[in-house]
């Protein structure tokens, strides 16, 4: 028996349902029930604001409601031209602010249904679109930025790119709606021919990576790539399946999950690499319980020998084996490197990936000086300006300067992250984005207090289990339970090779700082040859080794 999400799909004429009626019907903000789970395929959440939604109710009004709107960015790169377009969007079509995610993407909220089409027009007006930014298809495919070596970035891009488009959906549903393309003229949508009729069973995510930087924290996605050098040539990617976040709490058949490398790929075969395991996902998993329909489930129930047979019986060639590779950090690189074509880029923190009206206006500085200059996405919320001549970096420090980015920014901070959740997440159960940097203040403090003030501790904190800011490989993870209220997990290695463990459950700040100014004590006391703080809690066992 199939959920409502899957008979939506199954009808839903190549994800057309009725959004084109939705969006006329000057009757309310809101789009029909069973296009808010089409609207996602589309790139678009609906959402309310929730401080308003008390005050609301009893007016007797409807929710205040809005929509959230993603953009792809494969890898992460922009051009000057697409960027200028995301930021005017962000000043004429939605609340004034530009979101940076963590799947390297660009983010609009508070967007009012009348906004829609303008904005998705605007977007592609510059070759880019939010199809497939949500929904059950592959979504953004990340890649790491690696700016400082050229050459292997850009074959890195070229095959990110190439993937992207590969398995992006066929339908026309996308131009018909909000392009205003042709209008089918069948009865029947056009085929699937990577998804079917009715797509994956839940979203899918993908990244790839360069040693030693996991900033695209490979081992969290659904499939990931390792690229393998040598001689400074990619030769190829290690395969990795199984990785996923997103849990549901006091489910036990729910819980993160780090990928399996299975094996080794050449980089011409990596798109029929993806689409095979796209399709063995497609074929077998859980369409019955939304909550089991990541892939992760379907190798945990079915067996991983099972899965890399199935996938090798789909393959024109099996996998080969995996080569060896070793990771170093999975947190951003910032301020100038050059590049081995000797043009520069600098890196700047964003807290929480959210670039205000402000900021914006002084970054077109930038874009105004200096048009060939590429502006990349990273997998930590933050941004890259890449690709500057030497004689250019004047202007960028100037106008970052001017955007409140160059200021000095303490380890802790530039390692921390959040999820968006209140007000608009409709799964916040707790602040996140809005609250972490005040938590973070008083880290800073209890790591100073022991001893260790320059502490580059991995923190990251989510408004709820689902794992967006991938808490689950942080070496201490806030999980929002309640309002005020986390659950903290501790022993990620600073790599994105482990898993955390959940320490403390239901806490409120207090309580979080109580509990964990002994062991940050400790631990500063303790570590052997600077240790990190992860490492630590699991070999003393302060926490146990996650399963």
């Amino acid at each position: 028996m199939s959920t409502d999400v899957e008979r939506i799909k199954q009808a839903s004429r190549g994800l057309r349902g009725t959004l084109s009626e939705s969006l006329v019907d000057p009757l309310t903000g809101a789009i029909r029930a069973d296009d808010t789970t089409l609207s996602k395929f589309h790139g678009i959440y609906q959402q309310d604001d929730r401080d308003l939604r008390l005050e609301r109710q009893r007016q007797k009004l409807e929710p205040a409601f809005q929509f959230m709107i993603r953009a792809r960015v494969p890898g992460g790169i922009c051009t000057t031209e697409q960027w200028l377009a995301m930021t005017r969007i962000s000043r004429e079509i939605s609340d004034g602010t530009l979101r940076l995610t963590t799947r390297q993407a660009f983010q609009w909220h508070g967007v009012l249904k009348a906004g829609l089409k303008p904005l998705i027009q605007t977007i592609d007006s510059v070759l880019m679109d939010t199809l497939a930014a949500c929904g059950d298809v592959n979504r953004n495919v990340m890649a790491s930025p690696n700016p400082h070596r050229s050459k292997l970035h850009a074959k890195l891009h070229e095959v990110t790119l190439s993937l992207s488009q590969h398995l992006t959906p066929r339908t026309g549903a996308y131009h018909e709606i909000w392009l205003d393309g042709e209008k089918l003229a069948r009865d029947e949508p056009e085929e699937e021919p990577i998804y079917g009729p009715a797509y994956l069973p839940r979203k899918f995510k993908i990244s790839l990576a360069i040693p030693p930087d996991n900033d695209v924290d490979v081992f969290a996605q659904d499939l990931g790539f390792i690229g393998i050098v040598e001689d400074e040539e990619l030769i190829g990617f290690n395969v990795t399946v199984g990785g996923g976040m997103g849990a549901t709490h006091g489910d036990p058949q729910t819980y993160p999950r780090l990928a399996d490398v299975i094996g080794f790929c050449r980089p011409e075969d990596v798109n029929h690499v993806a689409e095979h395991v796209v399709g063995v996902q497609r074929d077998f998993g859980n369409r019955e319980v939304r909550k089991r329909a990541r892939m992760k489930y379907t190798i945990d129930d079915r067996g991983l020998d099972w899965f890399v047979a199935e996938l090798n019986s789909r393959l024109r060639e099996p996998l080969a084996p995996a080569r060896s590779f070793r990771f170093g950090r999975h947190t951003d690189r910032y301020g100038w490197v050059e590049g081995d074509d000797g043009l520069w880029h600098h890196t700047v923190y964003v807290q929480n990936g959210r670039l205000h009206a402000d900021q914006l206006d002084a970054l077109e500085g930038i874009a105004t000086a200096l048009p060939d200059v590429s502006w990349i996405l990273t997998p930590n919320q933050n941004l890259a300006v890449a690709n500057v001549p030497a004689d250019g970096r004047a202007i960028v420090e100037a106008q970052l300067e001017a955007a409140g980015l160059m200021g000095s920014v303490t380890p802790l901070r530039a390692a921390s992250i959040a999820c968006v959740s209140m007000p608009t997440c409709g799964l916040g159960m707790a602040e996140a984005e809005r609250y972490l940097p005040t938590l973070v203040d008083h880290l800073e403090a209890v790591f100073a207090e022991a001893g260790v003030p320059e502490s580059d501790t991995v923190i990251r904190m989510t408004g709820c289990p689902n794992g967006c800011a991938r808490p689950y490989v942080a070496e201490i993870g806030f999980v929002g339970k309640a309002p005020g209220r986390y659950n903290v997990h501790l022993g990620g290695d600073g790599r994105g090779q482990a898993l955390n463990t959940l320490w403390a459950e239901n806490r409120d700040e207090a309580e979080i700082l109580d509990g964990l100014r002994p062991v940050i004590e400790r631990w500063a006391a303790e570590r052997e040859n600077g240790e990190r703080f992860g490492t630590w809690v699991r070999r003393t066992g302060i926490v146990e080794e996650a399963a």
